[in-house]
């Protein structure tokens, strides 16, 4: 990597691995800095991004954190990736709240979550709260055994969306059921066959659509604990949309009824 440009090297203590995400992206990593300026740690770009993130880095100047002009290959190392789009961020991890503490802070009032039970794919990760953050859902809830958190690769397919979606870690399935039971909501199962015409069912003021995984499907143990089963109907051409899609035809029907 060769020497280049830097902002100040001061103000920030060295990252841990289990606390800071790599992020690429301009839009991830605009968003990131426009949510939550303090947990930037460090910043890599290409010249040619200078122009387009003065103001990024003005502040890393005035603050005293790090930045490192680089070349395109240089920023493909870093990133794991060469789609970067010019830019790469290392930031420390928002916390995973637990249920009952989100639960605590959630306004009345209407509001849909999403439950993701084995979806593990980064892209679909990425796509699901990009929906989310556009239909309004506050967040996705993951359950405590599941790997999956948020990624570089998520945060950028997000293009943004990542910021505006709260991760909530869940403990068990018979403790969380309850829990969003007593504020009102109701959880929807997301099935292939044997749901109730999404078009059709009546969907609740407040609802949880649990998706499955992309290959499994949904725990059968988590679907019957739910109040319904609906499915999207489509052509039969294709067995059912994949689970980032699903998602996003969800969460959009529900925002279309509260209109």
């Amino acid at each position: 990597m060769r020497p280049a440009s830097r902002g100040g090297q001061g103000g920030t203590r060295p990252p841990r691995a289990e606390d800071e995400l790599r992020l690429f992206g301009l839009n991830a990593c605009k968003a990131a800095f426009a949510a939550r300026p303090q947990d930037l740690r460090k910043l890599w770009l290409l010249g040619s991004r200078m122009g387009e993130l003065r103001e990024l880095l003005a502040w890393c100047v005035a603050q005293r954190r790090g930045y490192t002009v680089v070349e395109e290959d240089d920023l493909d190392r870093l990133a794991g990736t060469r789609h970067h789009e010019g830019v790469v961020m290392a930031v420390r991890r928002r916390p995973e709240p637990t249920l009952a503490a989100f639960l605590a802070g959630l306004p009345a009032g209407p509001c849909q979550l999403l439950w993701l039970d084995g979806v593990g794919n980064p892209h679909n990760f990425g796509a699901i709260l990009r929906s989310a953050a556009h239909f309004g859902a506050p967040a996705v809830l993951l359950p405590k055994a599941s790997p999956l958190t948020l990624s570089g690769a998520a945060a950028r397919v997000a293009e943004g969306g990542a910021e505006a979606v709260g991760l909530v870690r869940l403990g068990t399935a018979d403790e969380a059921v309850p829990l969003l039971r007593a504020q009102g909501f109701q959880l929807f199962a997301t099935v292939v066959r044997g749901g109730e015409d999404l078009y059709r069912a009546a969907l609740p003021e407040r609802c949880v659509w649990v998706l499955g995984a992309e290959g499994e499907g949904l725990d059968p143990v988590l679907a019957a604990a739910c109040e319904a089963r609906v499915g999207i109907p489509g052509s039969g051409r294709v067995e059912s949309l994949n689970v980032a899609s699903a998602t996003a035809v969800l969460l959009a029907e529900w925002q279309r009824r509260r209109r």
